[in-house]
């Protein structure tokens, strides 16, 4: 029972840590402002279903769309194999749902053959990533800790997948010898290592099972511990972030209620003033505490695919721009609250630093030209423009720091009601004959 009670103790401790990692994450996401996201339900559930679960925006690249499936499909279903694993831990069994018969050895031949389709498609991202050295893979952004981050994942998996079919390997070969091994199961893939096992003693047999069992049940723990840390937390949070889509057009700006209470009425004096409208604490986002808490569950979920990057305009003719790297900064700035938060009793205290400025330049912001090209191609709708827009909206209304250009179109339009530098009476000059 020794066994049982460390196991137990492993596992208490593993979602302990989880659980408190996750409440830390949730409490700097709530440091966002609130937004109201709760209506459109089916809209909701419907778009949620579509792109987190069915990957619909994945396959607009085949390649890596039927890989990352081979991942998503397998780390899903195996998942029952580790039930049982876990239910093994506690009860001091050995394969407790061998009682389904013949459904369990097609479980477990299916659950194997999943497992090769994890391990051959994080071998071959692996590839993609260092050997092939895709593009989207090199920008200055991933260099350190996220080049790593993702390396770090797909070898983890690579070993726990490996863990699991040396292990149904020496359980064939127990199976035959030692009674505690009941003989059950098809292993479709770990029986091509049986003949390595064969001339090994019972006693190295049972040693090589029972690590393997335990390397791959530490290592689930591990690597749950360790996504809280990782870009790869995007496997929880992308069905969230997706329930919590925008579903309004892209495109369509949200206006300060404040603000068009206070000039619509010159326009229109039928306008009705807003429930929630009045003083505003800051006009845009200067920093995380700005944004809502919707655009910082984005920077969380954010899993630094470069697809966005990829396809934006400005960052593929040279500009300075990167809707991945707004992201990752909005994440890190994030970060850095959080630890401040934990060093003071839960309380942010002023650390001179800003999301503007000491993260991202208003020469990132300025290179905009809001197309949507990195909202439409994100796989999981997250949205960097809304983000862009709102430290935009910082600068104009708080800083008066826009380019000239801008800075004169908004002089000729307080001056002449219109972006051009003449007044409306000469508008219509260029109709007359010479």
């Amino acid at each position: 029972m020794i066994s049982v009670l460390i196991f137990t103790v492993v596992a208490l401790t593993g979602i302990l840590l989880f659980t408190v990692n996750v409440r830390k994450i949730r409490r700097n996401i709530l440091i966002g402002k609130f937004v109201d996201l709760t209506s459109q339900r089916k809209e909701r559930m419907a778009t949620m279903l579509r792109v987190a679960f069915g990957q619909k925006k994945m396959m607009t690249r085949p390649i890596p769309a039927i890989l990352h499936l081979f991942v998503y499909v397998g780390f899903i279903l195996i998942n029952f194999e580790v039930l049982e694993m876990f239910t093994d831990g506690l009860l001091h069994t050995h394969r407790a749902f061998s009682f389904l018969g013949s459904l369990y050895n097609w479980m477990i031949a299916f659950f194997e053959v999943l497992a090769f389709l994890v391990t051959f498609g994080c071998a071959l991202f692996l590839i993609r990533r260092n050997v092939i050295r895709i593009a989207r893979f090199r920008s200055p952004e991933l260099k350190g800790w996220p080049r790593s981050d993702a390396n770090i994942i797909l070898c983890s998996e690579i070993i726990l997948m490996s863990a699991l079919f040396i292990m149904n390997a020496a359980d064939q070969v127990l199976q035959k010898s030692v009674p505690e091994y009941i003989v059950t199961g098809a292993f479709p893939i770990s029986s091509f290592l049986v003949p390595l096992l064969t001339n090994l003693s019972t006693g190295s047999l049972i040693v090589i099972e029972r690590s393997c069992w335990w390397v791959h049940l530490i290592g689930i723990f591990a690597f749950m511990n360790y996504l809280p840390y990782s870009k790869h937390f995007h496997i929880i949070l992308a069905f969230p972030t997706t329930w919590f889509s925008n579903l309004n057009p892209l495109g369509k700006f949200n206006n300060l209620d404040a603000v068009t209470d206070v000039v619509k009425p010159n326009f229109d004096p039928g306008h009705l003033v807003a429930e929630n409208s009045g003083e505003v604490k800051r006009f845009g986002a200067k920093d995380v505490s700005d944004l809502t808490w919707k655009q910082l569950l984005d920077a969380y979920t954010c899993t630094e695919c470069g697809r966005c990057s990829s396809v934006c305009p400005q960052n593929i003719t040279g500009k300075k721009l990167s809707p991945r790297k707004i992201m990752m900064d909005t994440r890190d700035r994030l970060q850095e609250v959080g630890r401040i938060m934990d060093s003071n009793g839960g309380i942010f205290k002023e650390d001179g630093k800003s999301l503007v400025g000491d993260y991202i330049q208003s020469e990132e912001i300025w290179a905009c030209n809001t197309c949507n090209a990195c909202t439409e191609e994100c796989p999981v709708n997250i949205d960097p423009l809304s983000i862009i827009l709102d430290l935009r909206r910082y600068l104009v209304m708080e800083e008066s720091k826009a380019p000239a250009e801008l800075n004169n179109t908004f002089s000729n339009i307080e001056n002449n009601g219109a972006p051009w530098q003449f007044p409306a009476s000469e508008r219509a000059n260029w109709s007359r004959e010479n």
